[in-house]
């Protein structure tokens, strides 16, 4: 469900390790008061755990959260850990995330914009 996730929604990334025993309310509070996001707007926000191998997912429906919970049975999720920050995913971002890679691909082609000749 989480790799065809397909949304129009912003996606974000909690940088860094989240203790992942918490639940929908201690993740909502976590978004609230440490990124000062609104947790209850249409966005899906994403927090990992210290091994890598699994996710939590906190997501508003408009009626109520949806949590998911992905544990990988090999293998690992590229997450950045070098801060204590949320950060905004591209939808194609989001897609090498949940295929196992890192969020920046040097090799990958950038988008232009604002072309200008010289």
């Amino acid at each position: 469900m989480l790799n065809d996730f397909s949304c129009s929604c912003p996606v974000y990334i909690a940088c860094g390790y989240t203790d992942l025993r918490r639940g929908i309310d201690g993740l909502a509070n976590l978004v609230k008061s440490q990124f000062q996001m609104d947790p209850f707007q249409r966005a899906l926000f994403l927090f990992c755990g210290r091994r890598r191998d699994r996710l939590k997912a906190l997501y508003w429906e408009g009626d109520g959260f949806l949590l998911l919970y992905k544990r990988l049975e090999s293998g690992s999720f590229q997450w950045p850990r070098s801060t204590e920050e949320v950060r905004a995913l591209t939808p194609q971002q989001y897609r090498w995330l949940m295929e196992g890679l890192k969020t920046e691909q040097p090799k990958a082609n950038k988008a232009v914009f604002g072309l200008s000749v010289i």
